[in-house]
C-alpha cells in the first residue's frame, strides 16, 4: 500500500511539474466593442495568433505599440517652442529642429533607457544633427532644456 501511495504521489508531482495551463502574465486587458462586435484583450500575452479576412487582420497576443508624441514635459504656458525631432524612428542621423525660438541657454541631453547621457550639447543653431549611427538600436530620450528647465523630451527609436 505504501509502495501504491509512494508512485501515485512521484506520478502527481511529475504531472504538476510538466503541466501546462494556458497563462500569462499581463500588464492590463479588457474588452472592446463596436458595431462589428466585441472583442476581449490582454496586454502582454506569450502567445500569439493571426486571423485574416477580407475585411482585416487580427493579431491575438502580439503587443502592439501605442506611441505618444510628447512623453515627458511640463506643461509651461509661458514657454511656446515648437520643435521636432526626425526621423523617428531613425538609422543614423537625427535632426532637431528648434524653429524660430530664442536660442539662449538652450541645450539638449541625449539618454539612454539606464539613465545615462550619451550627448550633452549646447544647441548653437535652428537645426542641429545629433550622430547615432554608432549607438546601439534600442529607445533613448532627447531632452531639451532652458537654464536646467526643461522643455520638451522626445522618445527617439534607433533602428
Amino acid at each position: 500500500m505504501k509502495k501504491l501511495f509512494l508512485t501515485a504521489l512521484l506520478l502527481f508531482g511529475f504531472a504538476v511539474v510538466t503541466a501546462q495551463a494556458q497563462q500569462a502574465t499581463t500588464a492590463t486587458g479588457g474588452t472592446a466593442s463596436g458595431s462589428g462586435g466585441t472583442i476581449a484583450y490582454s496586454v502582454g500575452q506569450v502567445v500569439y495568433t493571426t486571423n485574416t479576412g477580407s475585411n482585416g487582420s487580427v493579431a491575438q497576443g502580439v503587443q502592439q505599440p501605442y506611441e505618444i508624441a510628447i512623453v515627458l514635459g511640463v506643461e509651461n504656458p509661458e514657454i511656446s517652442l515648437t520643435m521636432q525631432a526626425y526621423p523617428n524612428p531613425t538609422i543614423d542621423n537625427l535632426t532637431l529642429n528648434v524653429g524660430n525660438n530664442e536660442l539662449s541657454n538652450l541645450n539638449f541631453q541625449l539618454i539612454d533607457l539606464n539613465g545615462r547621457v550619451i550627448e550633452n550639447r549646447i544647441i548653437s543653431n535652428a537645426i542641429e544633427t545629433i550622430g547615432m549611427e554608432n549607438l546601439a538600436a534600442a529607445v533613448y530620450f532627447l531632452k531639451v532644456t532652458r537654464s536646467n528647465t526643461e522643455i520638451k523630451i522626445f522618445k527617439i527609436i534607433k533602428k
